[in-house]
């Protein structure tokens, strides 16, 4: 097959430091190519990859203009003229799929990698007939109501990018944006409750994360307390892999959450809210343990006190059956293959993946 992979204009693919939507699209533009298949991959200029490589944006831009409507939808809008190249578009933004639902012609995937809100559901529900839509967890496919999903793919690891540590230090981590919704304040008041240091690795770069930083968390910290801003691969797998456990107190419903799948896939189990797609990542009792939402400080801490009673190993062979980058492209070559023959009117066929 010919397949078109639309990669958000913000980031290089792969992403230099933060950026999951990124890494993800990086493996299925190099795992179909190495499957056999035709890959174009349209992403910034600076990408690396064994496709065909497109850049509509020669450079990627400024960290404060993320989810600037114009420069993506110069971004998509160049894909999508050259949509009749491919067969089957596999979009990652969040115009595209508008875009694509007025082609017609060529079948258009959309991964949702973005929470629901009351306007992406009534804008998804319109383009459902248009548009095959894959949720990446099945707690994110249920939230979104009335609206047709082509499937549930998870998100993979190259797992040869994650070692496995089986000998931990007596320290715990904690990564993700400068966002209330990560919960990076009550992560720092559990590693203080559990006596333990603990290693933030923080992504700060738009504005409300900027803000968030300046205003809030900066004045949270204690000397125990580790920060690396924006790290990059190397930084984050040493410090997933030399923790205890990883702190995930988070306070929203995670569509899915790549951190804890590249933590379990050093061999680092994790504590973490049990909302959102967090309950089918997290093996509780066996890969972590999930805390209430009404108690995530003190079951975090609780919590804490049991993570050496848990396998590194284990939660290795999860990732390794369970979220592996040749599974997450497996099940997206069986969709495309499905839909290609298909003919564009009428509905999108649900597969079972």
């Amino acid at each position: 097959m010919r397949i078109a992979q639309i990669a958000p204009p913000w980031l290089t693919v792969p992403p230099a430091r933060y950026g999951g939507t990124e890494r993800v699209v990086s493996l299925l533009a190099e795992g179909l190519l190495a499957r056999g298949h035709e890959v174009t991959l349209f992403a910034s200029g600076g990408s690396s990859t064994g496709a065909r490589l497109v850049s509509p944006l020669e450079v990627p831009p400024r960290p404060d203009e993320l989810g600037n409507v114009w420069d993506e939808t110069t971004h998509v809008l160049d894909a999508y003229r050259r949509a009749e190249e491919f067969d089957v578009v596999h979009d990652h933004t969040e115009m595209g799929p508008a875009v694509g639902a007025l082609l017609g012609r060529v079948p258009v995937v959309h991964t949702l990698h973005q929470s629901w809100t009351p306007q992406t559901v009534r804008l998804f529900r319109r383009l459902a007939d248009s548009v095959h839509l894959v949720a990446i967890s099945h707690a994110q496919a249920v939230a979104g109501p009335d609206v047709p999903m082509a499937g549930v793919i998870h998100h993979g690891l190259d797992l040869s990018d994650f070692p496995l540590v089986p000998d931990k230090e007596d320290r715990l981590v904690w990564v993700g944006r400068a966002s209330p919704d990560k919960g990076p304040v009550e992560a720092i008041e559990v590693a203080a409750r559990a006596g333990l240091p603990l290693t933030m690795l923080i992504k700060v770069g738009e504005p409300d994360e900027q803000h968030y930083w300046e205003h809030v968390l900066s004045r949270r910290l204690t000397d125990t307390v580790d920060v690396v801003h924006n790290a990059d691969h190397a930084v984050k797998v040493d410090a997933l892999g030399r923790a205890r456990g990883l702190l995930f107190p988070i306070d929203w419903d995670e569509p899915f959450g790549l951190v804890m799948i590249e933590s379990l896939a050093c061999g680092t189990p994790v504590v973490a809210t049990r909302r959102g797609s967090v309950p089918e990542v997290v093996d509780d009792g066996r890969t972590g343990f999930l805390v209430d939402p009404d108690d995530r400080v003190g079951g975090s801490v609780a919590a804490v006190d049991r993570l050496a009673t848990l396998s590194p190993a284990d939660c290795r062979a999860a990732v390794e059956q369970r979220f592996s980058a040749s599974r997450m492209v497996a099940a997206y070559d069986r969709l495309f293959e499905r839909l290609v023959p298909a003919v564009r009117p009428g509905a999108p066929t649900t597969v079972r993946l």
